[in-house]
């Protein structure tokens, strides 16, 4: 039988990045002892009373077809919020759709296809490259240096733009780093945007898990105005990925072109869970900022339980559940480590090879598990790590 040409493009960018993990759930499916620090999925529970919401539209009979654009409710909410970083925004400036991942291919597909390229800082969230695939457009990594904290900066990003280049992604907080670009960084990125007419992605689902000052997105710039795409949603924000509620800010023009496309594939999101959305954004509920300090702590536990191991250096996140453990010093790749780790100590991580050629050397630890995991994790890591010194 035949299939289309983005089976291929996608056929390596899916569960490959993801196979010690994998790996690990099977050993603990047939009875191993796990310890698991491999996805970023929060381990406090939601507002009850976001789930309360979402019962009583539920049962108020809000299953009918939503809004191919973005349900009323939501629109609103969205833009009382969005007023803060622009007051001229309005209703008609948002789409709404399942999630940050939907979001981010509806954009992506709007803007580019076969022969464009989308320019994204390297290391990057390891979705990313499938996404951007999957239009027919091929991704350009911009490096973001770990001498830079992982910043992007517009120097290294001018230096690789092309004619093919369509569009930057930005992600701020950053996964896997934990880093967050500054006003100055991010009008700096957007002036190059501008002199090269490129859209500019920001995926901001980590806002509300800065750990000290304040978060800033390109939207509330307004130099930016007409090619900033802002992307959210209430995965992290309001620890409740299940729902799956995410949106686009984005220029009205974009959003008008983008309906018929978002019609295509899904129309819209689920009228209930629109209004669970709409009801936590309009309470301003705490859950993400409360969730990162929780992960600000744990990096803090990571920190303290690897000091004095030369072979393994933290990399200080400044937001986000993540952190970034530099395992250079061992000579060993970060995949071969990661395995290797999993089958000695039973320990998951992930390599940093996954999110990108610049993350080599680099394991990602979560810090989505209770803290005895993770000081256990950790002194099961220098174990490890005090076995290959040995040799």
């Amino acid at each position: 039988m035949n299939y289309s040409s983005v089976t291929g493009r996608l056929a390596t960018l899916g569960s490959a990045k993801w196979e010690v993990h994998f790996t690990a759930r099977a050993m603990a499916a047939a009875g191993e002892s796990i310890l698991e620090m491999t996805i970023g999925e929060p381990d406090i529970p939601p507002d009850p009373r976001l789930l309360e919401q979402v019962t009583r539209s539920l049962n108020s009979g809000r299953i009918s077809y939503a809004s191919g654009r973005c349900e009323p409710v939501l629109a609103r909410a969205l833009t009382e919020k969005y007023r803060k970083y622009r007051p001229t925004v309005t209703e008609r400036n948002f789409l709404a759709l399942p999630g940050a991942q939907t979001c981010l291919y509806t954009v992506i597909m709007a803007i580019a296809e076969a022969g464009d390229a989308i320019l994204v800082g390297d290391p990057y969230y390891a979705t990313y490259e499938g996404i951007i695939r999957a239009s027919g457009a091929e991704p350009i990594f911009v490096p973001l240096r770990p001498e830079n904290g992982f910043h992007m900066k517009a120097a290294d990003l001018e230096a690789v733009i092309t004619p093919k280049c369509r569009a930057v992604l930005i992600n701020t907080p950053h996964n896997p780093t934990g880093a967050v670009l500054s006003a100055a960084e991010i009008a700096a990125i957007g002036q190059v945007c501008l002199r090269h007419n490129l859209w500019l992605i920001s995926d901001e689902v980590y806002a509300d898990m800065v750990y000290e000052g304040q978060f800033v997105t390109p939207f509330a710039n307004p130099d930016l105005a007409e090619i900033v795409l802002s992307i959210g949603s209430v995965s992290k924000s309001f620890a409740a990925p299940g729902l799956r509620s995410g949106w686009v800010a984005a220029p009205e023009e974009f959003v008008d072109r983008c309906q018929p496309l978002a019609e295509a594939m899904l129309f819209g999101n689920q009228p209930f869970i629109a209004d669970a959305t709409a009801w936590g954004i309009a309470n301003q509920l705490t859950t993400g900022r409360e969730f990162g300090s929780h992960c600000l702590r744990r990096a803090r536990l990571v920190e303290e339980a690897l000091e004095g191991c030369n072979l393994l250096r933290l990399h200080r996140p400044e937001a986000g559940m993540f952190v970034l453990v530099d395992i250079g010093q061992t000579g060993m790749t970060s995949h071969n480590f990661a395995m290797a780790l999993l089958q000695q100590e039973r320990v998951a991580v992930m390599p940093g090879s996954s999110f990108g050629a610049n993350l080599e050397g680099y394991l990602r630890l979560s810090l989505t598990t209770p803290d005895e995991v993770i000081l256990e994790a950790c002194q099961r890591l220098r174990n490890f790590a005090g076995r290959i010194r040995g040799r």
